[in-house]
């Protein structure tokens, strides 16, 4: 019996580890008055929604933006109601002045509990295989997508242990899989190990790490415009060219819209975990917020062989 034993106990402690979420959630949840939290890539989609649900609750709010005199952050700035608890600054996070100057504006600006979130939201996505795309583009990816939210993150993490506050990254589904969009897919896979590393080593201060993995929402956040055939071909190299037929390009352009087309409107969907992220006493390490296709997908690519994986995904972009 006793030879069993280093069995069972794995299986009793995932028995019991809902029972206790469940009783952590039964604490009240954070008084967001007097606490501050930085959110980046505010210019639209789920920054600006996000920002604004957090003051609407009471949190001291710094939205971070590309270009703090664009029309996002005037909207932003307008619907909070002027300033107050709501303050947008410029935060290009591929650039360190940048991010020392916001760590700086909150440091001066800090309410009476302190610095309670770092949300790294930014983001930009595009679509092409893999080589149509100029290794100019790659660095740009890694470094908006993976090295910016790790540059910010590093930057504000004394005060993060300080206060024993929250860490929210900003993933996708696209960790798992890909789907004529290897460049977004490679920077979110990537940064799911950062967090993952992060999160342990956080522990220890009482600081907590939440990842968020969005489905297709590209009608809300408008993060991907659709791209023509004529667009992606201008950019080809002549070496892909002799490769590529321009009908080819057009279908890969039509598949890519059509899912583009498809995505949720509701972003607020999104918000609500990263609220939760932010506020529940006892946040979830991930929330996956998609359809019910989608989390079969990810089921299917976390969990069966690769070349089932790959069987699914070409049947898929055979369609």
């Amino acid at each position: 019996m006793w030879a069993a034993a280093p069995l069972l106990l794995p299986l009793l402690l995932l028995l019991l580890l809902p029972l206790a979420r469940l009783c952590r959630r039964g604490a009240a949840r954070l008084e967001p008055a007097g606490r501050a939290v930085l959110i980046t890539g505010c210019d639209s989609g789920f920054g600006h929604l996000l920002a604004l649900r957090l003051h609407r609750l009471g949190f001291t709010v710094f939205a971070g933006c590309l270009c703090p005199g664009g029309d996002g952050a005037r909207r932003l700035q307008r619907e909070a109601g002027g300033a107050g608890r709501l303050r947008v600054l410029r935060l290009d996070v591929t650039r360190a002045r940048d991010v020392r100057a916001a760590k700086e504006l909150v440091l001066s600006h800090l309410p009476e509990r302190g610095f309670w979130g770092l949300v790294n939201n930014a983001g930009i996505s595009t679509f092409g295989e893999t080589g149509w795309l100029p290794m100019e583009t790659y660095e740009k990816f890694a470094d908006v997508n993976l090295l910016g939210s790790i540059r910010t993150t590093l930057a504000f993490l004394p005060l993060l242990r300080k206060y024993k506050g929250r860490i929210v990254f900003m993933s996708s589904i696209i960790a798992y899989f890909a789907l004529g969009n290897g460049i977004y897919s490679m920077t979110k896979a990537a940064i799911e190990k950062f967090c993952d590393a992060l999160r342990l080593e956080m522990k220890k201060f009482g600081v907590q790490v939440c990842i968020i993995q969005p489905g297709n929402y590209a009608r809300s956040t408008k993060i991907q415009p659709p791209l023509s055939a004529e667009e992606i071909w201008s950019e080809l190299s002549e070496e892909e060219k002799a490769v590529y037929n321009k009908e080819y390009v057009q279908e890969r352009a039509n598949f890519f819209n059509s899912i583009l087309s498809e995505g949720s409107t509701n972003g607020n969907e999104v918000v609500d975990a990263m609220v939760d992220a932010l506020t529940s006493p006892a946040p979830k390490a991930r929330y996956m917020v998609a359809k019910l296709k989608e989390k079969a997908l990810v089921f299917v690519c976390a969990l069966f062989p690769t070349a089932v994986m790959d069987s699914v995904l070409s049947y898929a972009l055979s369609k």
